[in-house]
């Protein structure tokens, strides 16, 4: 997937003119690339369109017009739109109550790194978390971690070829899986190896 330019971005008098309809299409496109993971994680599996969204709501919310700040997003975002061979992910660890949320985040530290895909009896791949920098300290993990999932040449053929797959999550307090994706969303996870 190519990465973003600024000659693929709005302006901010065009993105604000165009920007219900831009949402509404992601949001649509969205659907299909977010899967929950057991009753707590969300993963939502980024593409060149929800990066872009992404940026263009930064750049709208910050008031960023100046190519050097336009450059500076897109060195920030552009590490998560896959680049053909792999999966990117933003895991979102989600429990609504702020007074109960630390405890969970605390018993759930390097959950990051339990996050993993399996292809048939391919080995499983898990993720390589949180490559921009720490998002865990000693007391507990960040709600968000960003997740990078490599796969082989013989992991994407067994894939196209309708192998089946898993996404999981092996954490000791967090242990849940999805072995059968919706059609569209695996449609839309295949189209990233492109």
């Amino acid at each position: 997937m190519q990465k973003l330019t600024p000659a693929d971005l709005m302006t901010l008098e065009r993105y604000a003119r165009e920007r219900q309809d831009f949402r509404t299409r992601v949001i649509a496109h969205k659907k299909t690339r977010k899967l929950g993971v057991g009753p707590s994680t969300t993963w939502l599996f980024e593409d060149r369109l929800t990066i872009q969204y992404q940026v263009q709501e930064i750049l709208r919310t910050e008031k960023i017009f100046e190519p050097e700040g336009i450059e500076e997003e897109l060195e920030a975002y552009n590490p998560l739109i896959p680049d053909g061979r792999n999966w990117k992910v933003t895991l979102l660890i989600e429990f609504p109550d702020p007074t109960t949320r630390p405890g969970h985040l605390a018993r759930l530290k390097g959950i990051e790194d339990r996050c993993y895909v399996q292809v048939a009896d391919f080995a499983r791949v898990y993720a390589i978390a949180d490559e921009d920098l720490e998002r865990e300290n000693e007391e507990k993990t960040s709600s968000v971690h960003f997740l990078r999932f490599e796969f082989s040449d013989a992991m994407v053929a067994a894939l196209r070829a309708g192998a089946g797959l898993v996404i999981g999550i092996d954490h000791p307090n967090y242990t849940h899986a999805v072995e059968s994706l919706p059609a569209a969303a695996r449609a839309a996870l295949l189209a990233d190896f492109a």
